[in-house]
């Protein structure tokens, strides 16, 4: 069976997670420890108590989820002795999926994601950009309109391509206004998202511009892990500072991640980290025959479970 190590992106944060990893495996600590001294963020403060305002903030939540997304890994890794292969995260969760694949130390992606989330957040002056997510509405479809508000002095792109039943445009606020008028008019369903910047967008050009030396300086260890990159979809096993860099402005590609996936050969999807979201996202995806979404929210039950099976 090949597995798929899925990291999840901001979004699935929320106060207290990571409390019952520390309490059943309090050697998690130097984990925490480690990413804390990197990124000069209170990651177990905000993690464990919030308050909710402080730990959503973009600088603060990069980190966070890092993190315990990583610090899941680790223990389920040396619990159940994971083999795993093929890696892969939702935005931010690309670097989670990178330090766990063992291409990025965790005190550089803790760093790099800090810089990041401070990066997007100056991109764009609030009250200028937002996003919606779409839904019922096909994807060629949903391009086109991206086409047409984009024509005037606004601009509106597709920044997740999260499943087939879900896609989520940024741009500046006039343009997803517009857009979402008509698209409710031919019968979609769009959702404003309660977030503080147009990521994934070219409106996020200047957070590109000031991470791109940062990351470029980094270094990406080459092993026999596969990432698969959002930006491109493709499986990559030299991967390269490229993909995050593009990634800063450009989609999540996750619907075409999740098929470069089975056409690999993965029949397990495991969510690794707080939240259900990829988890729900890919039990859309994949039949319910031959294949198995899992979710380790609840690390201990998720341990148990897995244990199981092996």
């Amino acid at each position: 069976m090949q597995t798929l190590a899925m990291f999840p992106g901001q979004g699935s944060q929320y106060v207290g997670m990571g409390q019952k990893l520390l309490e059943a495996f309090p050697a998690t600590k130097a984990t925490f420890e480690e990413a804390e001294d990197a990124s000069k963020v209170a990651i177990r403060r905000l993690c464990l108590e919030g308050p909710e305002d402080e730990l959503k903030l973009t600088a603060n939540t990069q980190p966070c989820l890092l993190t315990v997304s990583v610090a899941y890994w680790q223990v389920l890794r040396d619990e159940l002795g994971l083999d795993i292969k093929y890696f892969a995260g939702h935005s931010l969760g690309e670097y989670s999926a990178l330090v766990a694949a063992g291409k990025l130390d965790l005190g550089r992606a803790a760093f790099l994601v800090r810089q990041r989330g401070e990066a997007m957040q100056r991109a764009v002056p609030a009250g200028i950009g937002s996003m919606a997510a779409i839904m019922k509405m096909p994807t060629d479809q949903l391009e086109a309109l991206c086409l047409k508000h984009s024509e005037g002095p606004f601009s509106i792109e597709l920044a997740n391509y999260n499943s087939d039943a879900q896609l989520v445009v940024a741009g500046h606020k006039e343009a997803v206004k517009a857009l979402c008028a008509e698209a409710s008019t031919l019968g979609a369903r769009c959702i404003d998202l309660q977030v503080s910047a147009p990521f994934h967008s070219s409106l996020m050009q200047p957070a590109r511009s000031y991470m791109e030396p940062l990351l470029l300086e980094s270094t990406f260890h080459q092993n026999d892990t596969h990432i698969i990159p959002n930006i491109s979809a493709f499986d990559v096993k030299d991967y390269s500072p490229r993909f995050l860099i593009e990634q800063i402005d450009g989609p999540v590609r996750w619907m075409q991640s999740i098929e470069t996936a089975k056409a690999l050969g993965c029949t397990r999807f495991l969510e690794v980290g707080p939240g259900k979201v990829l988890t729900g996202l890919v039990k859309r995806m994949v039949p319910k025959d031959g294949f198995e979404v899992l979710g380790t929210d609840d690390i201990v039950e998720a341990i148990a479970a897995l244990g199981q099976q092996s």
